[in-house]
């Protein structure tokens, strides 16, 4: 019985949600062309269906330091292909004093070293070298003002 049905295999995987361990998240980005340290130390789960469509599960929101701060929610989703994620959710970079969510990660050309994250209003430029190793990212300090509540204030 058991023989019958591994020739299914490939096709049952392929229609059936994927899901995948944490630390083959990092793995999952090297294969779509983007660098490991997007996601930050510290994903518990991490699932991927058929389409592209992601979520890492982190232990808690946290913070990790770049050229500047870039914010994790506890989940981390978007849609993920080659070169690229889009629809981003769980993800903000600060720019002086505001915090911005990032909506979408793009990789043109691996070779030329830069990666851009699409905030919205501009294309945040960075050296494609600050993502080669997953960041420590550190707990958010409690605050009686979250980020959110911030982001809404500001905008």
């Amino acid at each position: 019985m058991l023989l019958l049905l591994l020739p299914l295999l490939p096709f049952l995987s392929s229609i059936l949600p994927a899901s995948a361990s944490a630390s083959s998240a990092y793995e999952v980005l090297q294969s779509h062309g983007l660098p490991k340290g997007l996601l930050p130390r510290g994903v518990k789960e991490f699932r991927i269906d058929g389409d592209g469509k992601f979520e890492a599960v982190l232990e808690s929101p946290c913070t990790a330091k770049f050229e500047s701060e870039v914010h994790y929610n506890a989940t981390v989703s978007g849609e993920l292909s080659y070169g690229q994620i889009a629809s981003l959710s769980g993800v903000s970079a600060q720019e002086l004093f505001l915090w911005f969510p990032v909506i979408g990660v793009r990789v043109d050309v691996p070779s030329s070293g830069v990666i851009y994250f699409d905030v919205g209003v501009v294309y945040k430029r960075f050296a494609l070298s600050l993502f080669e190793t997953p960041p420590v990212c550190h707990p958010d300090s409690s605050s009686s003002l979250s980020r959110d509540d911030a982001q809404r204030a500001v905008l």
